[in-house]
């Protein structure tokens, strides 16, 4: 029943989709009054989430999402595009797109009467859950590797979590939080395990077509999205947000979507390229902490999201990431090096011809470059101390 807690397929252990009633929605509204608040966050979408809303709207529970979307003319004319734009997630209450997935996470924990909510994080995911239980008073225990960044980790301590560092790798946190779910019978907030996270991504979707696609000429080229790859449930949730939209009709043209990774962390990309769905674990390792997993958790939905949109995947190196973090620098956005990923792919996109001059071209940008202030500063050159004279 709706109340009873599932994460995965019981039969093979694979992802679980929430299927909307597409006819009832459509019965109901239309794209002009689906939005059901006309508030700045998720929960305008609220008509189209599988939670109660908690109400609660004087807390960042209720800031996240709707995120700014820039064009960034001076970018697309060095690149050689007509039209680019940047959706910047770090205005986020936790400064990443990970509060999305954690607002349905904390609202679905709060409906179901779950005290405690554990996730495995490399700190974004743990963050998010631990600010949004925070603003609703609820417990959180977070798994994160003992290697994460600084910045992540204070985020998780001062929200008031349980955190506990793990010696080892982000794959270890995670089957530990599995196990510990299983153990003490929390509520687990998994990226790519709970079937809820994707729910929470999926409403950046949704404001990509508010915010840019219903803006496009119909008879125009489709919009290309550009996403950031690491356990696959961001360009997963992304995908059902559009999955949905043109299930209830109301979107013309689905989306191109390209994944990026990181040359140190491709599982996804290079089973892409094989042109099937066996996924092997790889043993990551990059800069980009955020997208740094072994064994993705949510790596067949990730790879559905390219193929059945005309996309595909793209790898950069650490080297491309640090640049593309100078390069939004130069245009106002700071971005930590997953964030970054994407306009890397970009570049690399453009060089290779698989975006076109005239496509017009979307860049999401992830989380905030203060989570990562090491990196930032690996991308640019240290400033010189003179005299006070």
């Amino acid at each position: 029943g709706p109340e009873e807690v599932t994460y995965t397929c019981p039969k093979d252990g694979g992802n679980l989709d929430i299927i909307l009633d597409y006819e009832a929605i459509k019965g109901q509204y239309t794209p002009k009054n689906f939005m059901g608040l006309p508030e700045a966050s998720l929960w305008r979408y609220h008509n189209l989430l599988p939670v109660e809303d908690p109400g609660g709207y004087e807390t960042p529970l209720h800031r996240a999402g709707w995120t700014p979307v820039y064009k960034t003319t001076r970018l697309a004319k060095k690149l050689g595009l007509e039209q680019l734009w940047v959706k910047d997630e770090s205005p986020n209450p936790t400064a990443s797109f990970k509060d999305r997935a954690s607002a349905i996470v904390v609202a679905r924990a709060i409906q179901i009467g779950a005290e405690v909510t554990v996730a495995a994080s490399t700190g974004n995911a743990g963050a998010a859950l631990a600010g949004m239980a925070a603003a609703v008073g609820t417990q959180a225990v977070i798994f994160a590797p003992k290697s994460a960044p600084p910045a992540k980790i204070a985020q998780l301590i001062v929200f008031g979590a349980r955190v506990l560092l793990v010696d080892g790798t982000y794959d270890q946190a995670f089957d530990l939080s599995i196990e510990a779910t299983q153990n003490f019978g929390w509520y687990n907030r998994n990226t790519g395990y709970n079937p809820f996270t994707a729910e929470g991504k999926k409403t950046a979707g949704f404001e990509i077509w508010e915010q840019v696609i219903r803006r496009l000429p119909e008879d125009g080229k489709p919009l290309t999205v550009f996403i950031p790859v690491g356990d696959g449930n961001i360009i997963s949730g992304v995908h059902k947000g559009f999955k949905d939209l043109k299930a209830l009709g109301w979107l013309a043209h689905m989306p191109r979507i390209i994944g990026v990774q990181s040359e140190g962390s491709a599982t996804i990309a290079n089973t892409f390229h094989q042109g099937d769905e066996d996924i092997h674990a790889v043993q990551a390792d990059t800069l980009a902490d955020s997208i740094s997993v072994d064994l993705p958790r949510d790596g067949v939905r990730a790879l559905r999201a390219a193929r059945e949109t005309g996309g595909t995947y793209i790898t950069v190196p650490d080297s491309a990431i640090l640049t593309a973090i100078a390069e939004l620098g130069r245009v106002g956005i700071f971005a930590e090096p997953a964030a970054a990923t994407a306009y890397a792919g970009l570049v690399k996109a453009m060089d290779e011809s698989v975006v076109a001059s005239d496509d017009p071209v979307l860049v999401l940008s992830t989380g905030s470059g203060f989570k990562d202030v090491k990196a930032a500063m690996q991308a640019v050159s240290a400033a010189p101390i003179i005299e006070p004279t």
